[in-house]
């Protein structure tokens, strides 16, 4: 869809505020000192996230409101006494932040949202953890943000649109508080099957929560299947299958399905122009004529990276005859560094790095180069262009956007190789799947994607970009402003209904009553 079609789709936002509410935010102000500089200076920084790079072009487009929590170490030297940032000739849109007291921010951030919420719905082995004090912390954060969306909009009418897990509590605040609101949110993860989802002690209250929402999507099918699964468990609602709506106390919110995307234009633009210049020097650093096979992610258990690296060291166990031909780079960036289990998790991971270069390396070449730094999106998609291969390890995903935007900036002559666990793998069929659990077939799919024959991999990636093209961020974003724009007009046509069918329902009685008309006689 072209950027005028979206404009289009948003021009039903016509009178109101647009607004968009997610824990993470699109840009922080970060101090640091670079090599080189004497002082320490303070960057713009974007996070490596899709929902960034995904909701970013809307809001320029709408010029909405964008509330999520502070998280630079600068952050507060650029926004004024209601935590907005200064606007920019680049910023067209409204940046409010909030800045969460440590203690409040680690409970709720660090508990209850990724020791709680992230393993017991990506079901990657990980056991959740459930506190008393981290739940007290989720609520206590969502009335905040709460409380900034009413400030924001004192009575106006708006278009909320929620975004993630972090915030499951909001719609239903938002309700109660905002009723003039129009509220969708974006679960950007994968909804787990209703027996995982019981041991949740507080799962009762997360469900009434999102249930605030007019609208609520996930990636695929097989989420939104799930969680309908898990409202007829544990809800007293009712539930339209055919057309995935839900009644709850008289509110219907709409459940739909919509496969996340990537702004594809703008990636090969840059994959066309700075993009293939920077390729060049990248492949002769880390390359130095091999095979160059690249993985991106943040560094989180779910994202299989462990798994990876023992399918590398099976690979030359297996294949010796690829020692010296190919160099692995691990671009992993920090994530969740106060999180112990992050910290540990990084620290073994190191560990089988060195394992792999002290056992399989030699003179002139290391098989594993490991970057665990912050690296820009638009590097990342030069990365991609400089990259015979890249792999995908997730144990499980809602969707991985990594997949889709390789698709779009790669050579015509790469590979994709992609866990069967990602929502990706649903729509991306040409890369080559795998079970990342499997280490020898792991293995083994490694070796079979470095030895396709150029036609093979060229035809691939051609049906792949054709995928990621049709169905970019704008499509994405199109059918959600859509579907919230259709619920409107489903809920006003039913109030024009309403008092149609309570006259007809007062006249059934006497209806009944008369008997029946006589049939005329035929002459």
């Amino acid at each position: 869809m072209a950027n005028q079609e979206l404009l289009r789709e948003i021009s039903f936002l016509a009178r109101r505020k647009f607004v968009v509410i997610s824990h993470r935010q699109p840009f922080s102000h970060v101090r640091r000192t670079v090599r080189g500089e004497s002082a320490p200076q303070v960057r713009v920084e974007k996070p490596a996230s899709g929902l960034t790079l995904a909701l970013e072009p809307i809001l320029q487009a709408a010029h909405g409101t964008w509330i999520a929590a502070a998280s630079g170490n600068a952050d507060a030297d650029f926004v004024d006494a209601k935590g907005v940032v200064a606007p920019t000739r680049e910023i067209h849109y409204r940046l409010r932040r909030l800045f969460l007291p440590p203690r409040l921010r680690e409970e709720f951030y660090t508990g209850f949202s990724n020791s709680s919420l992230w393993p017991l719905c990506h079901i990657a082995y990980h056991q959740p953890r459930f506190e008393d004090r981290w739940w007290k912390a989720y609520q206590a954060v969502n009335r905040l943000f709460c409380d900034a969306v009413a400030d924001e909009l004192r009575g106006e009418p708006a278009v909320l649109f929620i975004q993630d897990f972090h915030l499951a509590l909001l719609p239903q605040m938002a309700r109660e508080r905002i009723p003039q609101a129009l509220i969708a949110q974006f679960w950007h993860i994968p909804w787990p099957n209703p027996e995982v989802f019981r041991i949740c002690p507080w799962r009762r209250e997360l469900l009434a929560g999102l249930l605030g929402n007019d609208l609520l999507g996930f990636h695929l099918a097989y989420h939104r299947a799930n969680f309908l699964e898990t409202l007829d468990r544990e809800m007293a609602v009712q539930i339209n299958r055919e057309s995935n709506w839900v009644i709850s106390e008289g509110h219907r919110t709409a459940v739909a399905a919509f496969p996340i995307s990537v702004d594809t234009s703008r990636i090969r633009h840059h994959a066309a122009t700075t993009g293939r210049r920077d390729a060049e020097a990248l492949r002769n650093r880390y390359g130095r004529g091999r095979r160059l096979a690249l993985s991106v992610e943040r560094m989180d258990y779910s994202k299989g990276i462990i798994e990876r690296l023992e399918a590398i060291q099976r690979l030359f166990l297996r294949h010796p005859e690829l020692r010296g031909q190919v160099s692995f780079v691990q671009i992993s960036t920090p994530s969740r560094t106060d999180v112990r289990a992050y910290r540990d998790y990084a620290d073994r991971v190191d560990a089988i790095v060195r394992e792999i270069n002290h056992a399989w390396g030699v003179w002139g070449w290391t098989p594993m180069t490991a970057l665990h730094t912050y690296v820009e999106p638009e590097r990342v998609w030069s990365w991609y262009f400089a990259s015979d291969l890249l792999i995908v390890s997730s144990l499980h995903d809602g969707m991985n956007l990594v997949a889709k935007e390789f698709a779009a900036a790669a050579r015509e002559d790469a590979v994709l190789l992609l866990s069967q666990f990602t929502g990706a793998a649903r729509e991306l069929r040409e890369a080559v799947l795998f079970n990342p659990y499997a280490t020898d077939a792991f293995a083994e799919a490694i070796a079979g994607a470095l030895a396709l024959p150029e036609a093979e991999r060229r035809e691939r990636m051609r049906r792949l970009r054709w995928r990621v093209s049709h169905y970019d961020i704008t499509d994405w974003a199109g059918d959600i402003l859509r579907s919230m724009r259709q619920h409107e007009f489903d809920a006003q046509h039913t109030l024009l209904m309403e008092p149609r069918r309570q006259a007809a329902a007062r006249l059934e009685p006497e209806a009944a009553a008369r008997p029946p008309r006589a049939r005329r006689q035929r002459l």
